[in-house]
This record gives C-alpha cells, sequence and structure tokens, in this order.
C-alpha cells in the first residue's frame, strides 16, 4: 500500500474520531509511523509513541489500537496498552510507594507512580498505607494527580438517594465510630462499629444499605437490608439450620454475639428478633439449653 492510500485511510477513519486525545482515560488511536523503539500514533496535534514493550504482536500502520495516553517523567504524552487501577475522574483504593519533596506517590499499576502533593494531603500519608484519593488532571501543570480531599470531588445532590437504597460501597477508612465508605463513587457515609459483623477489607467494592439520611446530607450505612423481610429472611434460615440438625440447636438470646455471626451470619439483634417471630409463630419452643422446634 502507497504512502497517497495510507494517508486517504488516515483522514478517512480520523472523519468520526474526536479531535483531541483525553489524558488519562483510554482512546482509539491510529498508528502512524514505526520506529525500533516503538510506534508513534496519531494524537491530531501531537503524535503520541507507545514503547514497543507495549504494542501487540501483528501491529501495522494503519492499524488502530485502545491505548491509556498519560505523561512520562519528562513531561510527554505517552500510550501503553497497560490498565491503571483508575483513570482520570474516579476514585480508587492505592498504596503510597514512596515519598518526596513533592509529594507521595501512589502505585496505579503503570510504570510511573501517581502523585499526590502535599497540599491534596488530607493527613499524612505513609508509605506502605492505602488511601482512598481521586484522580485528576491539574490545570495548572497539565499532570495526572490525585488528591485525597476526598469532600471537593463528592457530590453534595443528594436528592437521588432514598433510605433503605441499595448502594455500591468502597470501604477505605476505619474510624472511632466505625468504618467510612465511599458510596455509589459520588458520596461518603458510615457503617457503624456495632453494626460491622464480619471482615470487611478496605479497598473491596460490596453491596450496602443506606440506613439513614441526616439532616445534613450525611448517610449511615447498614452492610445488611433493613426492614422485616430482613427478620423474615433470618427466620427461615435459622429455620431451616433447626431442621437440619435434627429439631435442636444450642443458641439463645445469652449466646455470644460473635458465635451468632459466625454459625448465622447474622447479628445477635436480628438473631433475637428472628427467634421471638418464630417462638410467635409456634414454630419453636425457647429454653435455657436452646432453641427447639415446635411438637
Amino acid at each position: 500500500m502507497d504512502k497517497e492510500t495510507l494517508k486517504d485511510d488516515f483522514e478517512l477513519s480520523n472523519r468520526n474520531k474526536p479531535m483531541q486525545v483525553e489524558l488519562g482515560k483510554y482512546n482509539r488511536l491510529t498508528v502512524i509511523k514505526e520506529l525500533d523503539f516503538g510506534l508513534y500514533l496519531d494524537g491530531y496535534e501531537d503524535e503520541i509513541l507507545i514503547p514497543r514493550v507495549y504494542v501487540p504482536e501483528g501491529t501495522q500502520i494503519g492499524d488502530e489500537l485502545d491505548v491509556f495516553v498519560y505523561r512520562d517523567s519528562e513531561d510527554r504524552l505517552i500510550a501503553t496498552t497497560l490498565k491503571p487501577y483508575a483513570i482520570v475522574g474516579e476514585f480508587a483504593f492505592l498504596k503510597v510507594r514512596d515519598v518526596s519533596p513533592s509529594g507521595v506517590f501512589l502505585d496505579w499499576g503503570l510504570m510511573k507512580d501517581l502523585l499526590v502533593p502535599f497540599g491534596e494531603q488530607s493527613h499524612k500519608m505513609a508509605v506502605g498505607r492505602s488511601y482512598l484519593v481521586y484522580i485528576y488532571v491539574d490545570e495548572q501543570t497539565e499532570r495526572i494527580v490525585a488528591s485525597a480531599k476526598l469532600d471537593k470531588f463528592l457530590s453534595e445532590d443528594i436528592s437521588g438517594l432514598a433510605e433503605g437504597q441499595e448502594v455500591t460501597l468502597l470501604p477505605y477508612e476505619y474510624t472511632d465510630l466505625g468504618m467510612k465508605a465511599l458510596v455509589n463513587e459520588q458520596y461518603t457515609g458510615v457503617i457503624y462499629k456495632n453494626e460491622v459483623f464480619k471482615t470487611i477489607p478496605l479497598g473491596e467494592r460490596t453491596q450496602g444499605f443506606i440506613k439513614k439520611i441526616r439532616t445534613d446530607g450525611k448517610l449511615d450505612l447498614s452492610l445488611e437490608k433493613q426492614g422485616y423481610d430482613r427478620i423474615d429472611k433470618s427466620k427461615s434460615e435459622i429455620f431451616n439450620l433447626l431442621i437440619a440438625s435434627g429439631g435442636f440447636l444450642p443458641f439463645s438470646d445469652k449466646t455470644d454475639a460473635g458465635l451468632i455471626y459466625e454459625t448465622f451470619q447474622m447479628s445477635k439483634k436480628d438473631f433475637k428478633k428472628a427467634i421471638g417471630g418464630l417462638f410467635r409463630d409456634k414454630r419453636i419452643n425457647i429454653q435455657e439449653d436452646g432453641i427447639y422446634i415446635s411438637k
């Protein structure tokens, strides 16, 4: 294929493309030049290098590649087929790898670490620990950086939230009250320590529920659904275990809360409500040594 034909193909393929590269995000770019150390991609205003080590086997001039675009240590645009743990506009729970005079550097899955300037730290960040940060492009330096000052990037509009609503949680910090969590990538809330009955790893997304929306807009969260449907579920689980155990379980309202959670995967409060409900339904008898299926 001659150069004129390649040029025509490039112009045709570019008509439906965005006219600028999105820094810190994924872009589909066309290969326009090949050198020993890598390929150059059409960045519209710039040619963007993708080092040879990241080039998919068999790639040729004229091919399109889905790449992540960032800046190298000399502030040059560079592309990679590696996928960072998060991109610009997202929250991520990342580990500190190093400290420098300008801030701390986080491991975000690329060769070049992600900077959190000292001015963007909510408190001192230590090497080896992980923190929730927001990734963005600094307008003054045009560099991709992160901030631990989360409030600047959270939504203040809670009109779309409701008590009892199921949400996605990202627990990120232990406090005296319990555990802070990111809610639906837009808000933060607290899971109180007396309602955490299982190990919840920080940085791992899980499903939860909005327990209460306070007048100041702050959110109380729960790992369990609130209301009677939850208790009905607990009643069924306990009764099924009773049947499987021959009609007797050595548990009562005096049993240790940890043992109750280990056995039934529910809080002691829910356990007491459930066996109380089963007793009122005349399905069980409650004795000092445990609970029995009613004859």
